[in-house]
């Protein structure tokens, strides 16, 4: 997890699930870095199981191209009370995480003047406040993820009219 909590390699993750797989010179355009350093981020990444090299794709020797090894990473932060040191892990990366939803977000902010109505009308942001016990809470988390499951399985990156598109949500016990 700590592995995985670096800003940069969450970025390059990212863009490995969402565009396929690219050469470390075109990672380190999406992301704005050094060749070097997407080199060195990447060996991390892969020294943990979260990307892997796709060789398929290589012309020379010379080049080579990665993947991401998994669609999706997950863990449950239940299992993570125990011990103290997976616990502080999960929480740098789920920290990690959330910067990166946020910078995401800015960033749609920043060119959504730029998208056609049809695009802006379907965004949605908002938040809803429950009284739920801990069974329901539960239940919503099991229908949350089952709902992004079958919107995953829609998703079609052929489509001509297909754009990607983020789903963010969050469901936990406030702090009293």
């Amino acid at each position: 997890m700590r592995a995985l909590a670096h800003p940069t390699r969450l970025r390059l993750l990212g863009e490995l699930r969402a565009h396929g797989p690219q050469t470390v010179g075109m990672l380190s355009e999406l992301v704005d870095e050094a060749v070097g350093s997407v080199s060195y981020h990447l060996r991390k990444l892969a020294e943990h199981g979260f990307v892997q090299e796709a060789p398929e794709h290589a012309r020379s020797r010379r080049e080579r191209w990665w993947r991401a090894a998994h669609v999706l990473t997950g863990w449950e932060p239940l299992e993570m009370l125990a011990d103290p040191e997976r616990k502080a892990a999960s929480d740098l990366l789920r920290r990690a995480v959330l910067e990166r939803y946020q910078q995401v977000f800015q960033s749609y902010l920043a060119a959504e003047a730029t998208f056609e109505a049809e695009w802006v009308r379907g965004t949605a942001s908002g938040d809803r406040g429950f009284h739920l016990t801990a069974a329901e809470l539960q239940e919503l988390r099991a229908e949350l993820e089952a709902l992004a499951a079958r919107w995953q399985q829609r998703s079609d990156p052929d489509r001509a009219d297909a754009r990607r598109v983020t789903l963010i949500y969050q469901a936990f016990r406030r702090p009293e």
